[in-house]
């Protein structure tokens, strides 16, 4: 059984999910729901270990068509692999997961997400519980998570693991809009000292294990990723300066890279990919590249900070949840090493 919810799940989504769903299973036994929605469900993957492995009636929240499409597909799948395997007491427990093609936004009200949730659940009534979990929602839609958690009087426990901080608004990045992914609580609101810059969210988002691991090793040769990726962010900032914030893939370094073939590994399939192949030799990337040890010793400090800053915006989450009441535990579940963003935070209603 374990192995049809894992086929063709990569080991970090296996250890994320797996982890995910336990403690899922756990909220839905400590504080009894009648379903629980999953944000930003994907081809549902944890919807699957919580539907078919624990018994427990989900509703997928994607906004992607074509993901849902291929989650039902996987789910009949199953099914069928599940009838021709399994004898009928090990599959009678099985609740396959609804999936609802929706986006939410920050402004999507409570009364339009129930509306939803209802339709697609075939509800009669509103009285009805239920959890919400995320599984790495992105930038703001975090903190969205929470407001409709908050909005929804029938909403119980929350469960999410947070990411990519740096694409939160604040109120210096988009003072027009009315609400913002950071700072959330009334406590931090009060204090501009605590304003965190893209760059400082940004450097949140990286864990320091496996680059503490290659630094005790002395694999040093394989930090040179780093220098290659500071030139090439030189060079489209040159360029391109309003596109700095937009990503290059990643790229595996190998014994011997040259920075012309991480520069094409790097812009492969993105905005850059056009950029004039001229443009990556001139004397200052020949100086970045030497200074290669200056660039590993920068990104370690860098990398230090690291914690600091995703504690301040874990901490202000968790402030915003109690001052509207709810009883809130933030726990690193995940191996940093395979998921560098580890830190779920958990929340009752009372």
């Amino acid at each position: 059984m374990k192995h049809m919810f894992l086929k063709r799940v990569k080991p970090k989504k296996q250890h994320e999910i797996t982890r995910m769903a336990e403690i899922c299973a756990l909220s839905h036994r400590e504080t009894p729901v009648d379903f629980i929605v999953d944000f930003g469900a994907g081809v549902g993957h944890l919807a699957r270990i919580l539907g078919y492995g624990y018994g427990l009636r989900v509703c997928c929240f994607e906004m992607q068509p074509d993901l849902n499409q291929q989650a039902t597909e996987i789910d009949l799948k199953l099914e069928f692999m599940a009838e021709k395997h399994l004898p009928s007491d090990e599959i009678k427990h099985f609740r396959r997961p609804v999936h609802l093609t929706q986006r939410l936004e920050s402004d999507t009200q409570p009364e339009l997400f129930l509306s939803s949730i209802r339709n697609a659940l075939e509800l009669k009534t509103d009285q009805f519980r239920f959890g919400i979990i995320g599984l790495h929602p992105c930038g703001n839609l975090g903190p969205t998570l929470m407001r409709m958690f908050l909005g929804c009087p029938q909403a119980r426990f929350l469960n999410f693991v947070g990411c990519c901080y740096q694409k939160m608004t604040t109120q210096v990045t988009h003072p027009r809009e009315k609400v913002h992914g950071y700072p959330l609580s009334r406590f931090l609101q009060d204090k501009p000292e605590f304003q965190l810059s893209y760059e400082a969210r940004e450097v949140s988002c990286h864990a320091m294990e496996v680059y503490r691991d290659r630094l005790r090793a002395g694999d040093y040769e394989y930090l040179r990723i780093h220098s290659l990726r500071a030139a090439a962010e030189r060079i489209i900032v040159q360029q391109i300066p309003d596109l700095r914030h937009c990503a290059l893939r990643n790229v595996k370094y190998s014994h011997g890279m040259t920075f012309h073939q991480y520069f094409q590994k790097a812009v492969q399939g993105t905005r850059f990919e056009a950029l004039d192949s001229r443009l990556l030799s001139n004397q200052q990337t020949e100086t970045d590249l030497a200074n290669w040890q200056r660039i590993v010793s920068f990104y370690t400090l860098r990398l230090m900070m690291a914690p600091l800053v995703e504690s301040i915006i874990l901490y202000d989450r968790c402030l915003f949840l109690t001052e509207n009441d709810c009883q809130v535990h933030i726990e690193a579940v995940f191996d940093p090493r395979l998921s560098p963003r580890n830190h779920i935070t958990r929340a009752v209603k009372p």
